[in-house]
């Protein structure tokens, strides 16, 4: 099992499905990144830290850096945000293209 698996299988069993979901859809989206505990929240890099996600009360952050969210500003707005981050609220369907894209979007700015 990996950490982040193991960060996965420690939240609310309710929770575990949308975040392995999430899992994948960033695994899918950027071929060769790797995945380890950073901030406490699970990440997922290659040469550097790419994107975060962690569970909290009433949503899930998802951390692609300050430079993904002003470039992608127009697509987040039904979302609240803040500068490097933005939440998807629990029970609301992930957002796949949209975290493929910020993703892709941060490895090509680390040059992954």
């Amino acid at each position: 099992m990996t950490a982040v698996e193991a960060y996965i299988e420690n939240c609310p069993q309710e929770h575990r499905e949308a975040l392995y979901a999430l899992r994948e859809i960033i695994l899918a989206a950027v071929p060769g990144l790797t995945e380890k505990i950073s901030y406490g929240m699970p990440t997922f890099y290659k040469k550097r830290n790419i994107i975060h996600f962690a569970l909290h009360t009433g949503h899930i952050g998802i951390y692609p850096g300050p430079g993904a969210i002003a470039a992608f500003e127009e697509r987040l707005k039904p979302y609240k945000r803040s500068k490097g981050a933005f939440q998807i609220p629990l029970g609301h369907p992930l957002p796949k293209q949209l975290v493929m894209d910020l993703a892709r979007y941060s490895a090509q700015q680390a040059g992954a």
